[in-house]
């Protein structure tokens, strides 16, 4: 089994020649396009955006699953972000009500 306990044990794993060849056969199997992006009607491709390719079962909690290709999708660099909660998706606590959802609009 893959040690992926640690963040530099991960770095490792993902710098290997298994994983690179792996992640190429899954970018291949998905034909180079975001699979989320493609299930909501937008076709979204590594012409247009970074692709990279998601362990579904997360590798630091499912090592066993780090070499499946049945574990990974393919998904594009803000798909795989909103997936992970980074960046601008994560998830600032409840949402505020619009006070002005009743006013008149100026449209």
């Amino acid at each position: 089994m893959i040690d992926t306990l640690t963040h530099a044990s991960r770095a490792i794993f993902y710098n290997s020649q298994a994983w690179r060849e792996l992640r190429a056969d899954a970018l291949e199997r998905d034909h180079y396009e975001c699979l989320w992006c493609k299930a909501a009607g937008k076709v979204t491709s590594n012409q247009s955006t970074v692709l990279e390719v998601d362990h579904i079962k997360e590798l630091e909690f499912y090592p066993e699953c780090a070499l499946d290709i049945n574990n990974l999708r393919t998904l594009c660099k803000d798909c795989h972000n909103k997936r992970h909660h980074r960046f601008n998706y994560a998830s600032h606590g409840p949402k505020k009500e619009n006070k002005w959802k009743d006013d008149e609009r100026w449209d």
